[in-house]
């Protein structure tokens, strides 16, 4: 297989990969955090009656699938530097992780993980005993650095730090670039020189990842909301410290700009 028509052809596959994947994950939670109402629309729709079970299965089988598919890629590139002697297997790995086509950068693996445990410690009656799989996943602290962790398999483990670069602190109200970083909001938005009024995705096109230093990974940026709540309710001391923290500047942020708008409006 020729250089010409491998790496092309592999770019291609990860990318309609990690595209399908992104949108079966965002499909999936957004049913798991829709609100009463929505819920209940859903349940009409036949979407939720009766199809806990398999919305937990489709959630596990596509943890499973980003962990394996992650391992195969790794794999296919060693082989092809192996047998034709060369390194383009790791500049291609590079190249594809600043393109956000690497699967383990997606922010939706993350997010369903935090919903598996999300529903293992929820309150849910009508899911007696959940199943084997949640066990798998777990928020683990070490020196009271958070991290999720998920080990299907003997062989398969993935760690997620959950702590913010930029405060060195546990990340509060996550945020995960394109570049698979994942930060506070606010931290993130002073680190593209953005107000929370502007958000995140108003950054310049050429804003860096502070930790990567790779650009362009503001725009696509997701809230990570399942890892929000599971936070919240793993950490609630230091929750709620910092969310009077963050009112407290959110508040001026807001006020700021408003008074610039003003000033603005009346030519001063």
């Amino acid at each position: 297989m020729c250089d010409g028509s491998f790496f092309p052809s592999l770019l291609n596959g990860m990318t309609a990969v990690v595209g399908c994947f992104n949108e079966r994950a965002q499909n999936l939670l957004k049913l798991h955090l829709a609100s009463g109402f929505r819920k209940s629309f859903f349940w009409f729709k036949g979407k939720l009656r009766g199809k806990q079970t398999a919305l937990v299965q489709e959630g596990k089988d596509l943890v499973i699938y980003a962990l394996i598919n992650a391992i195969a890629i790794r794999k296919i590139l060693k082989k092809y530097d192996k047998i034709h002697y060369s390194k383009q297997g790791q500049l291609f790995k590079s190249r594809a992780q600043s393109m956000h086509i690497e699967i383990l950068q997606s922010p939706w693996l993350c997010e369903l993980m935090a919903f598996h445990i999300n529903l293992r410690e929820s309150k849910n009656k009508s899911m007696k005993k959940p199943p084997a799989f949640f066990h798998t996943c777990s928020l683990t602290f070490k020196d009271d650095k958070p991290s999720l962790t998920c080990e299907p398999f003997d062989s398969i483990k993935l760690d997620i730090d959950l702590t913010c670069s930029i405060c060195l602190d546990t990340v509060f109200d996550p945020v995960c670039l394109t570049c698979g970083h994942i930060f506070c909001y606010m931290c993130a938005c002073s680190s593209a020189s953005v107000t929370i009024v502007d958000g995140v995705k108003a950054a310049n096109s050429n804003a860096k990842c502070p930790l990567c230093r790779v650009g362009g990974v503001y725009q696509g940026a997701v809230h990570l909301e399942e890892l929000n709540i599971l936070l919240g309710r793993s950490c609630k001391g230091y929750w709620e410290q910092r969310l009077q923290i963050e009112r407290v500047e959110r508040v001026k942020q807001i006020k700021e700009h408003w008074e610039s708008q003003c000033r603005a409006f009346v030519g001063v």
